[in-house]
């Protein structure tokens, strides 16, 4: 039975991919700080298969012990997106960038590492071209600098895969509302009307399950996708601000679309990502941008208590 150790596993993709690594009989040990859900990974918990550690990434002798342990290493512990970093400058260093540098110390020759990063990493794309894992990385917040520097110290272990991750979306036990798709059809749901900056800014998006099945696809073919980096997303979803608001419009009639002109977006993303790295392994995404669009609707409507947002 393979013994997976996942850092940060309360969080949004942690407690998505525990949960369906333990309905596939893997052993799997947590450690995390609790900082945003403390109730996210509860339904594990009866689980003979799962182990709960309260801790931070920044206790060294923690992680050394609990890496020694595992064969697979998932770090996913960190402070996640532009704006959060940039109100926890230090934490944010320390977290993405430092933890992940003694963990790179510590591994061993039998510890495997998935490590997920961004492709907010290739910043502004060149206009007309795909952004394929060649292209030059250009991270404009400090969110994508400490994770592209991360990726590279990751990637100098010959046992390691990297993948940059299209903008996630789609329901987790610790729910993320700042997520682009998720935060536009919260905002359509709950006041009905969606605020636009830089509207024709295009990225790409990916369900949530197609990421945890992308992570188990990589377990499973460790040895033909290691000591690469892929990127993760859909490929009939690279969509600017716009065209994402008027797919959720054509399901929320009532939705009222408001172009703003004159404010900018801190996170200056904007490129076309192209998936056929990953694609020729044998791996593609299945849920359409649709079929998550509908699932957040019918949460966010029936849904009364607020999430708990990190930003």
């Amino acid at each position: 039975m393979k013994k997976i150790l996942i850092t940060g596993g309360a969080g949004y993709i942690g407690s998505k991919l525990a949960t369906k690594l333990i309905s596939l009989n893997y052993k799997v040990t947590i450690i995390d700080s609790l900082k945003f859900s403390s109730n996210s990974i509860n339904h594990l918990f009866k689980n003979k298969n799962f182990t709960f550690i309260y801790g931070d990434v920044r206790n060294k002798k923690l992680l050394s012990k609990e890496i020694k342990k595992n064969e697979f290493i998932i770090p996913l512990a960190a402070l996640v997106g532009a704006p959060l970093c940039e109100k926890n400058k230090k934490e944010s260093i320390q977290v993405n960038l430092e933890s992940i540098k003694y963990l790179a110390k510590k591994i061993n020759s039998s510890n495997k590492i998935i490590y997920l990063t961004t492709n907010s990493g290739y910043g502004i794309g060149e206009k007309g071209k795909y952004c394929d894992e060649d292209s030059p990385l250009k991270p404009i917040s400090l969110y994508g600098r400490t994770k592209v520097d991360a990726e590279k110290i990751i990637m100098k272990s010959k046992n390691s895969v990297a993948f940059r991750l299209a903008t996630v979306f789609g329901y987790s036990y610790r729910m993320r509302t700042d997520l682009l798709v998720n935060n536009f059809v919260f905002k359509a749901v709950k006041e009905k009307k969606i605020t636009i900056y830089e509207p024709h800014f295009r990225r790409n998006y990916i369900h949530i399950d197609d990421v945890v099945d992308g992570i188990i696809f990589s377990i499973k073919n460790f040895n033909r996708v290691r000591n690469n980096v892929y990127n993760l997303g859909l490929s009939s979803a690279n969509l600017t601000k716009i065209m994402l608001a008027k797919k959720i419009k054509s399901h929320l009639k009532y939705l009222k679309i408001k172009i703003v002109k004159n404010k900018k977006d801190p996170d200056k993303r904007d490129y076309f990502v192209s998936n056929r790295k990953i694609e020729s392994k044998g791996f593609k995404p299945t849920v359409p941008l649709n079929d998550g669009i509908l699932e957040l609707i019918k949460i966010f409507t029936h849904r009364k208590n607020n999430f708990i947002n990190n930003y």
